[in-house]
């Protein structure tokens, strides 16, 4: 068992199988020059097995993969298959582009949960926040996933003048269709243009929703980052996932292993 000396217990690990990716989201990635780790530098799939064995063996139930975009990874099939012979669920953390292409592998690894993230439902929005024109395709992949019986987790990142105006949207989609939507308040990164004026407080989009929607509390777990809740008359679900104004760092019991080997406890 790994404790720390807050008393927290980590049971939970997330590895970033590789810093690149095929999108180039505003507030996550906006440069087209960036210079990504060459593959030498990446941890190799028998590395990240390893690893991953290690620390199940201390107490870790839970891997989530992670990037950049874990998919890009043409070892990514590997991977997964490797991973799901140890004793832990696995979880997938993606931008959705290439899912169809490794869902048989996705399938055979008993990954039953996946986490896409989406920030629009507008094609040319998508377009603009991410740089490229792939809004049908990660949007066919989600209705793929559910097709496969895959829970699907739509993270939505909600920046204030950008999407805000899309949260009644987002939670419209959980009346027919079987998805946790989870709203996240944007985070300041390194050269990502933040700034205190673009946050969407959770606090307000939960009133706005309120407004519209019945919704009642679901049960929390003791280290969960969001705040879930239900939809009478709705076939899914949402949660608030307040980085900023309602931390939730006294419960944290992640790590983070970075795609090179380094040990991160923390995003920031």
């Amino acid at each position: 068992m790994l404790k720390d000396k807050h008393n927290r217990i980590h049971d939970y690990l997330r590895i970033s199988i590789t810093d690149n990716c095929n999108f180039r989201c505003t507030y996550c990635m906006p440069d087209e020059k960036i210079t990504f780790l060459k593959k030498q530098f990446l941890m190799s799939p028998d590395e990240i097995f390893q690893l991953s064995k290690t620390f199940v063996g201390l107490g870790v139930n839970k891997i989530r993969l992670t990037g950049g975009e874990p998919l890009v990874r043409k070892d990514f099939g590997e991977i997964i298959s490797r991973l799901s012979l140890l004793p832990v669920k696995i979880g997938i953390s993606t931008n959705g582009l290439l899912l169809d292409r490794y869902l048989d592998d996705i399938k055979k690894a008993d990954i039953s949960s996946i986490n896409i993230s989406l920030d629009t439902l507008n094609p040319e929005k998508f377009k603009n926040i991410t740089q490229r024109n792939n809004f049908r395709q990660v949007w066919d992949n989600i209705l793929l996933c559910i097709k496969e019986n895959i829970h699907v987790k739509v993270n939505m990142v909600v920046i204030k003048g950008v999407n805000d105006e899309e949260i009644a949207d987002f939670v419209s989609l959980t009346k027919t269709l079987p998805i946790h939507v989870r709203l996240i308040e944007f985070m300041p990164f390194d050269q990502n243009n933040w700034n205190q004026e673009k946050v969407y407080s959770n606090k307000a989009a939960l009133e706005k929703i309120s407004e519209q929607f019945p919704l009642f509390k679901l049960k929390d777990g003791k280290s969960d980052t969001d705040k879930k809740f239900g939809i009478f008359g709705h076939t899914g679900t949402i949660s608030f996932i307040s980085t900023l104004t309602d931390s939730f760092c006294s419960t944290c019991n992640r790590m983070r292993i970075t795609a090179d080997g380094k040990m991160k406890n923390c995003l920031f």
